[in-house]
């Protein structure tokens, strides 16, 4: 399997009384990490446009953006998009990891009339069972890796390719690994008591599959619970574990894209960010927020978008490629970023796969430098309503989080 599609990801799939839409971020969406022949710069320039081809297809939501026209000539021209890269070493194989601008690559897939799938994408709690010479498994969050052809191994697999294509899943907790009952209403494709047993944690699609072995093929056959989707059986078969869960992966994210990703004539030439503030109290702090983000150099227009109780969200026009709207916000003390760890109601994660090469948000400008541009990881948002992740899958780019706190003396409410 290549080492591009074994990135290794972190889920923070936060649990909740109820199962609200929940749209997951993806903070590595526009990184690659892949293997390159040497360290000339021929090398350099295929490990550009092997990364690049790989975005391209996480971002655009289907392999058919390789073959739509113009797009050799936009990977030959690959490193124009390039915001930072490595060089590295890795089992005695040269490796290149590297991040593209957010914007940059967004107009690109604009000009060769391709779809664009934001980075806020909607999470799958994905059921699965596997039966093997007449055995029967739970794929779990925690299943075993050692035993090959096993649960775990499947999890590896399944998580791979979610990787690859940036599609956010979790698995059910280890604690319904030995419910037959369960398992069985789960190979039936009941979907009652999967859906009770799913309560208190957060999705927004629950698919429910169960795969097993005919002669030299695997087969996977499942059905889609929620977000409106028709409830028929899909399929997909191939020759090895890690093929099938490829070409099933393929098939969400395909079916995801096409509802959630923006067609290319509504790619706007100024992209457009949401900045949700949580603090904000006064017209004294709207005003200040306002004035705070009008002043910074990338910024070109901010607009309030919604208001509910203390939380205030603006969509905020910028020039530029995100991060450097990042790093000014980041210049003012006042902007607290808040993450999905920072809200109280949120517990323990349903599952948490350990990242070997832990993604960071896009890299700096310039040319080879020490980066994290290993490929995406995911993140559960901070808490909200379904109109809050309705907006989320709706937008590009991050949403980004904050907490408005006025400095003593700078003006607004102290907080």
């Amino acid at each position: 399997m290549k080492r591009a599609v074994l990135v290794a990801i972190t889920m923070v799939c936060a649990l909740f009384v109820a199962a609200p839409a929940t749209a997951v971020t993806i903070t590595g969406l526009y990184n690659a990490d892949v293997p390159i022949s040497g360290t000339s710069s021929s090398s350099v320039k295929a490990g550009y446009e092997a990364g690049l081809r790989e975005v391209l297809v996480r971002v655009s939501g289907s392999r058919d953006v390789l073959a739509l026209d113009g797009v050799d000539e936009l990977l030959a021209n690959a490193e124009s998009l390039v915001l930072s890269y490595q060089v590295g070493q890795s089992e005695s194989q040269s490796r290149m990891q590297m991040s593209f601008g957010a914007v940059g690559v967004n107009r690109a897939l604009a000009a060769l009339n391709a779809p664009v799938w934001g980075a806020n994408r909607p999470l799958t709690l994905a059921w699965i069972a596997v039966e093997d010479r007449g055995q029967r498994q739970l794929i779990t969050g925690k299943s075993e890796s050692s035993q090959a052809g096993g649960a775990g191994e499947w999890h590896d697999h399944f998580i791979a390719a979610a990787s690859e294509r940036g599609l956010p899943m979790v698995f059910p907790g280890e604690q319904f690994s030995g419910d037959r009952a369960l398992l069985s209403d789960l190979w039936g494709q009941f979907v009652d008591r999967i859906e009770k047993a799913s309560e208190g944690q957060a999705y927004d699609m629950i698919t429910l599959m169960r795969i097993s072995r005919s002669g030299g093929q695997w087969r996977a056959g499942w059905v889609f619970q929620g977000m409106g989707l028709d409830a028929s059986e899909r399929s997909a078969s191939a020759g090895t574990p890690a093929e099938l869960a490829t070409k099933v992966v393929d098939q969400w994210a395909e079916l995801y894209a096409s509802r959630y990703a923006v067609s290319a004539g509504n790619v706007a030439d100024s992209p457009a960010v949401d900045v949700v503030l949580d603090g904000v109290t006064s017209l004294a702090d709207y005003g200040n927020v306002v004035k705070a983000l009008e002043s910074m150099t990338p910024v070109r227009a901010v607009g309030a978008s919604r208001i509910r109780g203390e939380r205030l969200t603006l969509e905020v026009a910028f020039s530029g490629e995100l991060n450097q709207l990042r790093e000014y916000i980041a210049l003012d003390p006042r902007f607290i970023v808040q993450t999905a760890d920072d809200k109280a109601t949120i517990v323990e994660t349903a599952e948490e796969v350990q990242s070997t090469a832990p993604a960071d948000q896009e890299g700096q400008e310039g040319g080879a430098q020490s980066s994290d541009a290993s490929g995406p990881a995911y993140q559960s948002l901070p808490e909200g309503d379904e109109q809050d992740a309705a907006d989320a899958f709706e937008s590009l780019y991050e949403v980004l989080y904050y907490r408005w706190q006025s400095a003593p003396g700078r003006g607004g409410s102290n907080s």
